[in-house]
């Protein structure tokens, strides 16, 4: 099944989305002053790259949340091996068991097109307290005109994806503030589709057929053709 070698190619990769170190701390210092011991959300988590650091950053109470319960797995190896404590939880990031107003930060890189750019805005919003603040990563078009082939591949996933103007344009009309945007640079990509492509090889080498690989590797390729169309941007909110 083409689903399981999905996970097979992305099982203990370092991270399931564009990201990095610099980047995660760069996000937290434009995020502004926490409390001493923040509660902290790390929504749609995968392996926790940027969970242990933000427990290590912050030294907060911090739950890494994800459907995925190998990756939680993960996460607590991780933290484990980093001497920090981290909370784990499998949940549906649409309806977080968390008390109103009871969230410093919540964290989702790459995860919010998961229930909509829209829908998370209005769902998370909630749980902050006064001062709370959400920082997200988000996959956006950067041209007008992105080439068929990308519109194609992203459409069949993520249809609703906008250009930034559109996303500013949604962040206002849901009521928040921005407080810092940020484009990620190629090197987050390539921290993620570096390891992908090595673990799709692997697989190649055990004898998994290049038909059933191809649908792993697309999202790969799509990007070496057309990656000019499309980014991810990083964005740090707070309630208005």
């Amino acid at each position: 099944m083409t689903e399981d070698v999905f996970w097979r190619a992305h099982t203990d990769l370092p991270r399931e989305a564009p990201g990095s170190e610099a980047t995660t701390r760069l996000l937290l210092r434009l995020a502004g002053p926490l409390p001493s011991r923040p509660r902290v959300l790390d929504v749609g988590s995968g392996t926790g790259p940027a969970t242990v650091l933000l427990a290590q950053l912050t030294g907060g109470d911090v739950t890494a949340v994800d459907r995925h319960e190998p990756f939680l797995a993960r996460v607590t190896e991780r933290a484990k091996a980093a001497n920090v404590h981290v909370g784990t939880l499998a949940a549906s990031m649409d309806a977080l068991p968390f008390a109103p107003g009871s969230v410093d930060l919540l964290w989702a890189e790459g995860s919010a097109y998961i229930m909509g750019f829209d829908a998370a805005l209005a769902a998370w919003r909630p749980l902050l307290t006064p001062s709370g603040v959400v920082v997200l990563t988000e996959a956006e078009w950067s041209s007008d005109a992105p080439a068929p082939e990308a519109r194609a591949f992203w459409d069949a996933g993520y249809p609703a994806m906008r250009t930034m103007p559109g996303n500013v344009a949604a962040i206002a009309r849901a009521g928040w503030s921005i407080r810092a945007v940020y484009v990620l640079p190629d090197a987050d990509w390539d921290n993620y589709y570096g390891p992908l492509a090595a673990r799709i090889e692997e697989l190649r080498a055990e004898g998994v057929p290049d038909d059933r690989l191809a649908a792993v590797r697309e999202e790969i390729d799509v990007r070496e053709r057309h990656g000019a169309d499309y980014g991810y941007t990083a964005y740090v909110l707070r309630p208005r």
